[in-house]
């Protein structure tokens, strides 16, 4: 379950010396998790079940800076899907290198009770799947 995209670094992304200001990537890791979603489980169906994705914690270490004349790419996939938990990692590539890399934590709630839901099990069978292709 891997979604990849190019970046585009704009103008108001750099800071005066030119390089990608931290939070930055931070906007890009939640564009890749939209795409995800958008491909996996659209917001459109969470909602009609009256669902919502919650993020815990986001942990990401900054390799090398992104400079306007960069063109990053953005990769993001699950590497843990529980029962109500899941964990994607995500990493922001170039021909430099790995730029950042990282992961997320967070779970699904119910919107009208804002408890924890478990995952459907059509997403936990896509990702299984998915996992036992890749090995």
């Amino acid at each position: 379950m891997l979604v990849e995209m190019p970046i585009k670094v704009n103008g108001y992304d750099i800071d005066v010396m030119g390089i990608v200001s931290n939070i930055v990537y931070i906007r890009w890791i939640e564009d890749l998790r939209m795409k995800f979603l958008d491909l996996y489980w659209p917001f459109e169906e969470m909602l009609e079940n009256d669902q919502s994705p919650i993020l815990a914690e986001t942990h990401v270490q900054y390799k090398l800076p992104v400079t306007i004349y960069d063109r990053p790419e953005g990769k993001l996939w699950v590497s843990e899907l529980g029962r109500a938990k899941w964990t994607v990692t995500f990493e922001i590539v170039s021909a430099k290198g790995v730029h950042c890399r990282g992961h997320q934590n967070g779970y699904f709630v119910n919107l009208k009770t804002s408890r924890p839901v478990p995952l459907p099990e059509e997403l936990r069978k896509k990702f299984r799947e998915e996992s036992a292709e890749t090995g």
